[in-house]
């Protein structure tokens, strides 16, 4: 869903200026200043895998080129990385700079990432060279948080797929009826927080008082990450750490945490262009092969071990809009690659799918189709493979959308229904009431499948759907519809 006009909404090209000299120079014993800083830090850490960066700030002259490499001594192994072309030999790293990233003026910063494998410890690196010359770390290296998500009260069920359901461990068939709760995936970039309004306790038992069962969280792959046009206090590690405290909040409350990848990075401003940024601040036609499966991968090693999350690989494809041929737009979902349009390298869903696979995650994996998720027509035909077998459909439907009426959906969503659970992550219609959402539940419920709501926010339902007028829970005249339904289908 396209978000409603707000002033906290609003993202310009210029919120991703990099400063230059923000870090301190770091004094050594002699008293001199080193020729280069690097702050080394885990941003996120699993049983076999975690995610690093790396921030280099060069202290001498000005470079045209650089080239930082430092050494591992805990086995570990770098397997992807970003904002820098990542290699190793050994236990030798080396992180050279893309085409784009190579000047570093004297004072000048700049931050890479990647994910690695480990075993036995996770020793931190001790000594850095940029360009040959040694460098001074400059703090203390960042300690790893926990390396498992935050307990809960293992209220929430954990699922897989079974058929066309869902079922929990003990064979019970789980339909996910829930709300949206948009926030994670706009305000990191735009440097106001990471949740719009409360994500405490309190505001979470107001969603189970509703009497629902998931929750939807939208996530950005820009602030996961860390990366550099990211404020630190929302991106990285406390943005990480944030997005893992929500989840063990839900789990508690007995809720199905569906994350899901809202916004990527990558150009495009072609036909029904969100906004002409290449940062992750709208919604873009397809992911990014630059971040996207780096995303997903770290995801998929931080929640393996918690089978009650469910991940959403893309909110609202819409390759679409950006070529006249349906196969060709097909092809572009399922493979990815060079699409018709689309100026940067997508990450199909495919590729998407196997991150998340590599990373040894066997969750629940929901994939949109066409036309913002609201086009399934052709999506048995192209569905990823999933080795794991827990692959679902995911449907968006709005009563401004061209597939909104019973014709279609037993037309395009009863078969998809009836080889794969099918999963509509988001329900919703813009007239401040609940006519055409009425029908879409009855319809889901006919079908025994699952639906949430957009969006557990406090908008102005009138520039877009919103479930409440406050965190407390209480509704629109368009949420009443929903809370009423949900709280009739479980008393």
């Amino acid at each position: 869903m396209r978000h409603p006009p707000r002033s906290v909404l609003l993202a310009t090209a210029g919120a991703f200026t990099l400063v230059s000299g923000a870090l301190v120079p770091v004094v050594t014993a002699q008293g001199a200043t080193p020729a280069c800083t690097v702050e080394y830090a885990v941003t996120g850490q699993w049983d076999n895998g975690f995610q690093g960066s790396v921030k280099i700030t060069n202290n001498q002259a000005a470079l045209d080129a650089w080239k930082l490499t430092f050494d591992f001594a805990g086995g570990q192994k770098v397997t992807q990385g970003w904002n820098a072309k990542w290699s190793q030999s050994g236990t030798n790293v080396t992180a050279a700079n893309e085409s784009w990233n190579g000047t570093l003026g004297t004072g000048a910063g700049t931050t890479a990432g990647f994910l690695a494998s480990w075993s036995g410890t996770n020793a931190v690196p001790t000594a850095f060279k940029l360009n040959g010359t040694p460098c001074n770390t400059g703090t203390d290296p960042t300690t790893p948080p926990p390396t498992d998500p935050p307990p809960a009260d293992g209220t929430a069920p954990a699922l897989h797929v079974s058929g066309t359901q869902l079922v929990d461990a003990a064979g019970r068939t789980r339909r996910l009826l829930g709300v949206n709760r948009s926030g994670g995936e706009f305000m990191c970039v735009q440097g106001h927080g990471i949740w719009d309004g409360p994500v405490d306790d309190a505001a979470i038992k107001a969603i189970a008082d509703w009497k629902a069962d998931a929750v939807r969280i939208p996530l950005n792959e820009e602030c996961w990450l860390g990366l550099s046009g990211i404020k630190p206090e929302y991106g990285g590690a406390n943005y990480i750490n944030a997005v893992k405290d929500l989840v063990a909040r839900v789990e508690a409350h007995g809720l199905t945490p569906i994350l899901d990848l809202h916004w990527s990075y990558g150009q495009y401003t072609g036909n029904s262009a969100g906004c002409s940024d290449v940062h992750a601040s709208c919604q873009k036609p397809m992911p990014d092969m630059q971040y996207a499966p780096s995303f997903w991968s770290s995801v998929a090693g931080t929640f393996k071990d918690d089978k009650a999350a469910v991940f959403d690989l893309f909110n609202e494809p819409y390759p679409d809009r950006a070529t006249s041929s349906t196969t060709d737009a097909w092809k572009c979902w399922r493979d990815g690659g060079t699409c018709p349009g689309i100026p940067y390298e997508v990450a199909g869903m495919q590729d998407l799918v196997d991150s998340i696979r590599a990373a040894g995650a066997k969750n629940v994996i929901m994939a949109g189709g066409l036309a913002y998720s609201n086009d399934l027509s052709h999506w048995l035909t192209y569905r990823p493979t999933d080795p794991a077998g827990n692959l679902a459909a995911a449907y968006h439907v709005y009563n401004f959308n061209t597939c909104a009426n019973e014709s279609c959906w037993n037309s395009t969503l009863a078969p998809v229904a009836s080889q794969v659970p099918l999963v509509a992550g988001e329900v919703g219609e813009n007239t401040c009431s609940h006519g055409f959402v009425d029908q879409v539940m009855k319809w889901f419920d006919d079908h025994a499948l699952s639906y949430l709501g957009w969006t557990w926010n406090t908008w102005d339902c009138s520039s877009g759907p919103s479930l409440i007028t406050g965190y407390d829970g209480t509704p629109t005249a368009y949420g009443t519809g929903l809370r009423d339904h949900l709280r009739a289908l479980n008393p």
